[in-house]
């Protein structure tokens, strides 16, 4: 930011408060001359002393995004007197929270299919992947038996599946040939270092 002696006029602050801008005034290098409104904003939510106090207590290189800072809640508060900044907080808040809720719903969707395909693989049957079921998981109970839930199976890469079936009801006489099943790419923890 520019001083106020190198535009030969007083910076904002002294200009809105119509007094003579010296040479170390604490306000020039935030509140250029060519920015009034910036400053009458700031005035009037936060008061030209306590901006003054607050610049005085922070090292230079910290006084501009301190009064960024500043320019931004006293504009939101000019806006909306009641919430003033927390209420585009507040928005935004909730718009994380939707996207989270759909994320959360894709990656169910995702591992439902990721587990179909498995179970699809493991039993040798080929059905058509299950359609999205935003309420959570099917129920087979009143599928017919030919798609009747396959046995429950734990896999893990590189195993021979027919020693480790469970065997359930209808599925008694099931037993699945010796398979060798690929190495699937499963969602892994987001933490690199594995903690």
């Amino acid at each position: 930011m520019a001083s106020s002696s190198s535009y030969n006029s007083p910076c904002a602050a002294c200009k809105f408060l119509r007094r003579k801008c010296l040479p170390g005034c604490i306000f020039a290098p935030c509140f250029p001359p060519d920015e009034p409104q910036k400053f009458a904003n700031v005035h009037k939510i936060f008061g030209a002393s306590n901006v003054a106090k607050l610049l005085n207590e922070l090292l230079p290189h910290h006084r501009e995004d301190a009064v960024s800072s500043l320019a931004y809640e006293a504009e939101a508060r000019i806006r909306d007197p009641v919430y003033g900044c927390v209420g585009a907080i507040l928005h935004l808040q909730r718009q994380v929270q939707k996207l989270q809720k759909e994320l959360d719903e894709a990656n169910a969707d995702l591992w439902r299919y990721a587990c179909s395909e498995i179970h699809q693989t493991v039993a040798g049957v080929s059905l058509p992947p299950p359609p999205p079921s935003p309420l959570g998981p099917r129920s087979t109970e009143a599928l017919p038996l030919p798609y009747q839930r396959p046995p429950s199976f734990e896999y893990s890469p590189g195993s021979n599946l027919s020693s480790e079936v469970v065997v359930e009801g209808e599925w008694a006489h099931y037993s699945p040939p010796p398979l060798q099943l690929p190495n699937y790419a499963l969602p892994q923890n987001d933490n690199p270092s594995g903690n």
